[in-house]
């Protein structure tokens, strides 16, 4: 299979030579869909080059709108990276990873909170709200939402060796009350995920994790994870569009799965194991490809099941 963005991903520029009859057909489709999900909970982890390109933002922002208006519960949580990474350097700081999880010392937590509960999450804010919608950001402090510990490392080739990576947290409980409150309302919740200790402590959590362990808590019907590639590949770089628990096991155990996608898979895999639906890992750079994932039969990207 073709790892290149598909073909279909294109006409949405322009829909002017798009017969009135064809347009229809489109819409009657995805009426199933609509029906299937209506007043159901998709949480959707926003990441990658769909957060940096300003087409791909707007795009992103009108699906989440849509979704709401058809009668769906989008619940959003970001990630931030490329402006992490962006702040450091200002400072002359360079991130640094260990398996897959960012270093976080003092001077990093306070450029991570910063980034993440102040600049990206009110630019994904105005963004729905331009778009129509009328989201509110949240981090994990707000309403209890996500309490959190130090997160114990450990070796993925020497389990008796644990690795430091600061103020990095592990959930240790989410109290999802103010986010069923928002929804109530029909607001649309935009979350940070950061979270807070025992002593009121600080954490920075990998936004994959707390997308996952939200969407287990608000039994979402699906999770979906926009990445900066086309979904799993294989070692020949082919798109693996549906895969059990056991084929995950076996991608890991073979380092097909490595760096990055280590944690996202896993949350996938544990909401999966968790009672949510479905999980999807989706090309962001696609336009409108969370809407072609949710509300037509196309596969784009790759579906995980738990069994």
């Amino acid at each position: 299979m073709s790892t290149e963005p598909p073909a279909a991903a294109q006409p949405f520029q322009d829909l002017h030579h798009v017969a009135p009859r064809d347009k229809a057909e489109i819409l009657a489709q995805a009426l199933p869909y609509i029906r299937k999900f209506h007043g159901k909970t998709i949480v959707i982890k926003y990441g990658g080059n769909a957060m940096t390109d300003p087409a791909l933002q707007q795009d992103f922002a009108e699906d989440v709108v849509l979704l709401k208006l058809v009668g769906m519960n989008p619940v959003v949580v970001h990630g931030g990276g490329p402006q992490i990474d962006e702040a450091l350097a200002k400072i002359g700081k360079k991130g640094t990873f260990i398996q897959g999880m960012r270093v976080t010392d003092e001077e990093t937590m306070e450029v991570v909170e910063w980034v993440l509960a102040g600049q990206v999450q009110q630019d994904i804010v105005g963004l729905i709200n331009f778009a129509g919608g009328k989201a509110v950001g949240l981090t994990g402090r707000d309403g209890g939402l996500i309490r959190a510990r130090k997160l114990k490392m450990v070796d993925k080739n020497d389990p008796s060796k644990e690795h430091d990576v600061g103020q990095v947290g592990q959930i240790e409980s989410i109290d999802p009350s103010v986010v069923k409150a928002l929804q109530d309302d029909q607001f649309i919740p935009v979350i940070s995920p950061l979270g807070f200790g025992d002593h009121n402590e600080n954490y920075n959590i990998n936004a994959d994790v707390v997308a996952g362990k939200l969407a287990e808590v608000l039994n979402a019907e699906k999770l979906i994870l926009l990445t900066n590639t086309p979904g799993v590949l294989d070692k020949n770089g082919h798109l693996l569009t549906d895969l059990s628990a056991r084929e995950i096991d076996e991608l890991f155990a073979d380092g097909t799965i490595s760096g990055g996608m280590l944690p996202k898979i896993s949350s996938a895999l544990d909401a999966a194991k968790s009672g949510v639906n479905s999980v999807h890992i989706i090309d962001g750079r696609v336009p409108h490809s969370m809407l072609l994932e949710i509300l037509t039969e196309q596969a784009y990207g790759t579906m995980i099941r738990s069994h």
